[in-house]
């Protein structure tokens, strides 16, 4: 891996850190490109429309943009995964707010999951999905797209190419070496070494993560 790789891999490792820094516009374009799939899949999946569901994004980030400088870490609050879950619940809820009559008020009197779930529960005439359920299903489609994205940076691009052809687009492995002039079993190596080194990314992910306990929920 080149000195550059180890630089890249070194500042994607240290984003919520530097998301101290407010004025670090560079690092909250990264946060964004990072999670805001995850948020509007989220909100989507609650039955938002497009539109709902980017605002929901938009509100979701710049809350965190407020709060993020502040905080330390404190594991026994919560994870970084776990809070962001939370701002965008809240978020959510204020979307569907949104379409109730000006007349009709629903207030949240606790922060706490059941009393929020029962009010998502209100929201959404009973049909409210399962949040936490979605989320952990998304979260784990965030770490597999990042944790390829950053293996693919320590690997050599021909090792990549063999990978994405035989494990990401399924092909026969005989036919990835008839393409690319390798053997069968050098497709079957270098795939099983590339996978290592996604799943050390996955797991370097979900610590980074798990590192970054904000101490204020919303």
């Amino acid at each position: 891996m080149s000195q550059t790789d180890n630089s890249s891999l070194a500042t994607r490792a240290s984003l919520l850190g530097r998301l101290k820094n407010a004025e670090d516009q560079v690092s909250w374009q990264e946060f964004f490109d990072t999670y805001w799939q995850l948020i509007y899949r989220l909100a989507v999946k609650t039955g938002l429309t497009d539109s709902e569901a980017q605002e929901v994004v938009q509100e979701t980030v710049i809350t965190a943009s407020k709060h993020l400088p502040a905080f330390r870490y404190d594991p026994k609050v919560c994870s970084f995964k776990t809070w962001l879950l939370r701002l965008a619940r809240w978020r959510i809820i204020d979307q569907l707010r949104r379409r109730l009559p000006s007349s009709e008020v629903v207030e949240v009197l606790a922060d706490d999951d059941a009393t929020v779930g029962a009010v998502l529960d209100r929201l959404t005439g009973g049909a409210a999905p399962d949040l936490e359920q979605i989320w952990t299903e998304e979260w784990d489609k965030l770490v597999l797209t990042s944790a390829i994205e950053r293996a693919k940076l320590r690997v050599r691009p021909e090792q990549f190419q063999v990978f994405d052809l035989y494990a990401l687009k399924g092909m026969p492995a005989s036919q990835v070496a008839s393409l690319l002039g390798v053997s069968v079993a050098r497709v079957y190596l270098t795939k099983h070494r590339v996978a290592t080194v996604v799943r050390a990314e996955a797991l370097r992910f979900e610590q980074e993560n798990l590192d970054f306990g904000p101490q204020s929920r919303h």
